[in-house]
Order: structure tokens, then sequence, then C-alpha cells
């Protein structure tokens, strides 16, 4: 898969210069520390070898991990940040424009860009699928999913549009220049490895540089500007890496990224909560029922209320069967209440502890070396892309549902219907 830079000339070239940066500044560092510190000063001069060991010790320890999480982060930053798929349309558009014709249409008249604002209005449209077999999936009011009009598809839980890259990355967090791409739900977790050792490493850093040259000054000697280099590069690379890395932390313990913080005071979600077979009907929420019919088909259902589609000029309204579906038809059926959170409820808080495993892992290996993804990128689980908590709960009870288990659904459903045939 092929690197996926940043559409912006001028980030392009600083995230090629950065690199070069940093590999300056710790190739200095290792100057400062292992020949100025270590060599010259506290071995040679003052004959203290065992002061010396230690911080050969920690040095290279921290410079090996935070080389190697910075490479980690770098690949899946920028070969596999986590996109979704490009719609048909989209991949069509790309595919018949040149990297200098598309500069030239996104810095030129904006009439002439091709936009589509609105959602495929194929009742079959391609993705769907992903969504109704699922339990729960954030939702807009006609009960269809997100829809990006940059992509042309639908969106998954927690995937955001980056004008960055002009890709939807899932649990985009932010394009980080130092690593030249983009933080997603693949690199997160690299991402707080790289900033938690580069702190570490700095620290060391600094503390070698602030006590030889406090040593040296109360020896008498004069001040050595390598020192005082060294004391200040160490200060500013690690008060940022160490504020990036209590940030990133605390956003692990909340379940959220950059993009999610931003006005979740205030924020509400929409999701579309799966019905079981059975519920009875409720004037306190809509309902939706997948698929969605064709625009010349008849309603196949009734409900109390009702929600209008523009994709098939129809209502998607809730599963009481009708007589003309066969068994299997109807049970390829999936109805979903219409539900909205509390203002600044976050539906996939599972609690600091999860939420943390859901980053980092369960094993306290995968915390501290960059080898295998965060748990949350499985999306496999029927219940959702992301697993819910009792926000979830709450907000079900508070509209007289129960939330449904794992294990429930067409599948369940389907199994029964052949039980029933043999």
């Amino acid at each position: 898969m092929p690197a996926i830079e940043s559409t912006r000339c001028a980030t392009r070239w600083i995230t090629r210069i950065i690199p070069v940066v940093i590999t300056g500044a710790v190739g200095y560092a290792t100057y400062v520390v292992v020949a100025r510190v270590c060599s010259s000063y506290l071995i040679n001069t003052r004959g203290e070898v065992g002061a010396a060991i230690p911080i050969l010790i920690f040095y290279f320890l921290f410079l090996l991990l935070m080389v190697a999480t910075y490479i980690r982060t770098i690949l899946a930053a920028n070969f596999d940040p986590g996109l979704v798929p490009l719609g048909p349309l989209a991949i069509e558009q790309r595919s018949h424009q040149n990297s200098k014709r598309l500069r030239k249409h996104k810095h030129g008249d904006l009439e002439s860009q091709s936009y589509h604002p609105g959602p495929d209005n194929d009742p079959d449209s391609p993705g769907l699928e992903n969504f109704y077999t699922k339990n729960v999936f954030v939702c807009e009011s006609d009960g269809r999913p997100k829809w990006c009009s940059e992509c042309c598809n639908w969106k998954p839980d927690r995937a955001h549009h980056s004008s960055e890259i002009d890709r939807c990355v899932l649990r985009m967090d932010h394009y980080c220049p130092w690593v030249g791409g983009m933080i997603g739900e693949n690199s997160f977790k690299f991402f707080v490895q790289f900033t938690t050792y580069t702190a570490c490493y700095c620290a060391v850093v600094l503390g070698a540089a602030a006590s030889t040259l406090h040593k040296r000054n109360n020896e008498g000697q004069p001040l050595d500007p390598y020192l005082i280099a060294a004391i200040a590069l160490a200060a500013f690379f690690g008060l940022f890496t160490f504020l990036m890395t209590v940030t990133s932390i605390r956003y692990i313990f909340l379940n959220m990224t950059n993009v999610d913080i931003l006005g979740s005071p205030s924020k509400v979600y929409q999701l579309a909560v799966y019905l079981p077979r059975g519920t009875p009907p409720s004037d306190g929420f809509s309902v939706v029922t997948y698929p969605l019919p064709k625009p010349d088909q008849t309603p196949r259902t009734r409900t109390s209320r009702t929600v209008t589609s523009e994709a098939s000029g129809a209502s998607l309204q809730g599963r009481t069967s009708s007589p003309r579906l066969t068994a299997r038809d109807d049970l390829a059926m999936r109805s979903f209440a219409i539900l909205k959170t509390g203002a600044g409820e976050n539906p996939w808080d599972l609690g600091p502890w999860r939420n943390w495993q859901a980053v980092m892992g369960a094993n306290p290996l995968d915390w501290l070396l960059p080898i295998r993804k965060s748990p949350c990128t499985n999306h496999e689980s029927q219940r959702g892309f992301y697993p819910m908590g009792h926000v979830l709960t709450k907000v079900c009870t508070r509209y007289g549902l129960t939330v449904t288990s794992d294990n429930e659904g067409n599948g369940l459903e389907m199994q029964e219907f052949r039980n029933k045939k043999t």
C-alpha cells in the first residue's frame, strides 16, 4: 500500500524535514551524554564509573524504545492509518483526476469542483449491510448511517473525514507532522508509546546534563555550552512530549479522541438500536426497517410512528410482518429504534479500565512494546463497530427498551427458522 501523504505541499515538506531535525537532536544528545557527561566528566575526570553506568543503561534503553515506537508509529500512520474505503463514485472520480488537476480544483473555482452533498439514494446502496447487520450504530434522523460527501460512502461509527489527507479515518485523532501521518485507531497506541518513551528519554538527558552542569559550577569550572544546549533541547522536547502523553492517556481513560472531545459537553449522538422480534410499538421513538423498501414497494410493516426516507420515498417503519412476505424474507428484516443520547454522554465509555484495555491491550507487554495493534481495531462483533457501555443501557432504559445481547440478531432467528422446518 502506498504511503498516505498530506494533500498540502507545505505539510509534506515539513514532514520530510522533521525526521532530519529529530535525528540531529538525538545525535547531539548522544554525543553530550555519552562523550561529555559519562566518558569525559564522570569517568575520566571524577572516576565515578558507578554513576556513569546507570546513566548509560537508561539512556540507551529509552533511546531504543523511542526509536522502535517512532518507526512503528510512522509505518502505521503512513501506510495503515485505518482508512474507510472510498465509495464507487469517489473511486471513479479520483481515477480520472491526476494530481495537477486535483490541486487546481482544490485551489481554483469552487464551483468547478464535483461535490455530492446527499447520501446515496439507492436502498441497496453498497455498504449499508455493514451497518444493519450490527445491533447498534450511529445514524441520522432517518435511520441511515452518516454519509461522507467527499468519499461518497457511509461512515462507520467514530470515523471522520480528514481534509489533511482527503480520506475518512477510523477513530481519527489528529494529523501529526512529527511522524508524517494521520494518528487514528491503528496508530494511536504506538503514538502514545512513542511520546511516553520520548519524555523518559528527554528526562534522562535533562537529568544527566543538568547534574553535570551543577557539579561543574560548584567546582568552579567554566560553563559548558554543550551542556546548556542539551538542557534546552531536552527541556523543550521533554515538556512537549510529556504534555502529549498526559493528554493522550486522559483520552484513553475517557475512550475519546481529539475529534470526540471537541464540543463533547453538548454533543448528542443518534443511535439505531436493534429491536428484538416481538418488541411492542411505542410513540416514544421512531423505527427504521432494513433492508430499505424499494420506491415501488408498498410498505411492508406498520408502526405508531414513521420516519420518511429520502432514499425510497416511502416510510421506514417498524416490524409487523405483511402477509405477502415469506417467512424467510421476514427473518431477513431488521428493525431499529432511533434513540438519542443525552448531551455530553459518550456511548463508547466502558469505564477507565476497559477503556485502557480497548486501546492498549490486556497484556502488560502490549502496553510496553509496539508489536500488536489495539484491540479496538477489531470490528467483527455483531454488537457494533465499537463496544458500548453503560450509556447505551441508560439510553435504552430511558426509552423503555432493553439492550440486545451479543448473540441476539438475525443469525439466531434464522437458526430458529431452520429448526422449525426440520
